[in-house]
């Protein structure tokens, strides 16, 4: 019997990190809102944060420009939505899905994950 797309469930991705839980917090940020892993441009994995990247992977992370911001490399920790990083950067801290709330202290570190333009740093 042939299977229909709607009952074919989404593919799990899989998030890398140390003492994760089941909405992707980690050892080192697990407060409420801390609910979003990010895939390294690097390797394309997704981790809990730059910490468990540091500490997992065997390569530093490598950015991800802004010519590539309309690429999927955010994942919403609690409906597993994949967002475009620029979809992201403009959700107000909130999960355009599913409207939960994310960290908005992560602002300080997008630098460590997006090439971030001097001049509108402050308007992302």
């Amino acid at each position: 019997m042939p299977s229909t797309p709607s009952s074919i469930p989404p593919p799990a991705h899989e998030v890398r990190g140390l003492n994760l839980d089941s909405q992707t917090r980690c050892l080192h940020y697990h407060g409420a809102t801390d609910i979003i892993a990010i895939k390294m441009k690097c390797c394309t994995t997704y981790y809990a944060c730059k910490d468990c990247h540091e500490a997992l992977a065997k390569h530093p992370i490598e950015v991800w420009p802004q010519s590539e911001w309309d690429r999927p490399a955010i994942l919403c920790g609690s409906c597993r939505t994949e967002l475009a990083i620029s979809a992201y950067l403009h959700s107000n801290s909130r999960c355009p899905a599913c409207r939960a709330a994310f960290n908005p202290g992560c602002r300080n570190h997008y630098h460590f994950y997006f090439a971030i333009p001097q001049a509108s740093s402050d308007e992302i």
